[in-house]
């Protein structure tokens, strides 16, 4: 991914989504060509010249303070992913796993087993590296997905199956796009990501339409409305934890609020999973 036309584009979609009125400005004279902010009216917001927010914009900065790009954020009311988002791509740092690979632990592995909840270790590229029973019962038995393809961008976006357990697949490809966005301005060289992306855009008129949004989200906490066709439709939340020893790694478990319809159903789909055996899990990583 190109880093300057990357932060150009991101910066353009940001103005468009503000007004002059939002920040208490009187809009420029003249015929509005596109909407949202000007360059000079963002520029007065921030406090910073037109001709260096034009540089800043085009990416022709080498290293911009810190204390601008937080100026431009507030401006243009950036939440805090958005914000870490302008200072990957302005301020670029290099995050990249070791040449081997990331690894599962076998221990997280164990912990995934016995979790009574959907559990799951995701890579920053929305990789499916380990996951439990209930997990693969809820979407897919990933075990059965050849490993370059075990990527819920890419299943989400490809596979009929996954794709109609969702009942907001507008909501929950919108989250996965703009993560993987987040994922490429904090290392705009990663090649797989770049391959994924590509591919993606490709395979998927919808995937191009959600990336041209600009959109940018971390994978924090949430919900995702399931439509099973064992036990029908119901509502999990979810948690995700980042490992602390490696941070591209994050744990998520999903739950129902208990005394609810939902509880009930996930617990039909483990009395199901049980009675169906275990899933064959296929995790090269953990050989």
């Amino acid at each position: 991914m190109d880093r300057r036309s990357e932060l150009t584009e991101f910066l353009r979609s940001c103005r468009a989504r503000r007004r002059p009125e939002d920040l208490g400005l009187t809009p420029v004279a003249g015929r509005r060509r596109v909407p949202g902010l000007r360059r000079e009216e963002l520029a007065q917001a921030a406090a910073l010249s037109v001709d260096y927010y034009v540089r800043l914009e085009q990416g022709r900065l080498r290293n911009p303070s810190e204390s601008v790009l937080d100026s431009v954020a507030a401006a243009l009311a950036l939440d805090d992913a958005e914000r870490r988002h302008l200072h990957n791509l302005a301020r670029p740092r290099r995050t990249r796993e070791p040449a081997a690979g990331p690894v599962v632990r076998p221990t997280l592995q164990a912990l995934l087993d016995v979790a009574a909840v959907p559990a799951a270790i995701y890579g920053h590229r929305g990789e499916v590296m380990a996951w439990n029973d209930l997990a693969a019962a809820l979407l897919i038995d990933f075990g059965t997905v050849p490993v370059e393809r075990r990527n819920m961008a890419w299943l989400l976006f490809t596979d009929d199956e996954v794709a109609s357990r969702y009942a907001d697949w507008e909501g929950k490809a919108r989250d996965l796009v703009a993560q993987l966005r987040m994922a490429a301005g904090a290392d705009p060289d990663d090649a797989v990501l770049t391959a994924l992306i590509g591919e993606l855009s490709v395979k998927s008129p919808d995937f191009v339409r959600i990336w041209a949004g600009h959109r940018v989200r971390e994978k924090c906490r949430g919900y995702h409305r399931y439509r099973h066709p064992v036990v029908g439709e119901f509502t999990l939340r979810y948690e995700s934890f980042r490992l602390p020893d490696a941070p591209n790694q994050s744990f998520v478990c999903q739950f129902a609020e208990p005394g609810t319809p939902d509880e009930d159903a996930l617990a039909l789909l483990a009395s199901w999973t049980a009675g169906a055996g275990r899933l064959e899990r296929v995790n090269p990583q953990l050989r």
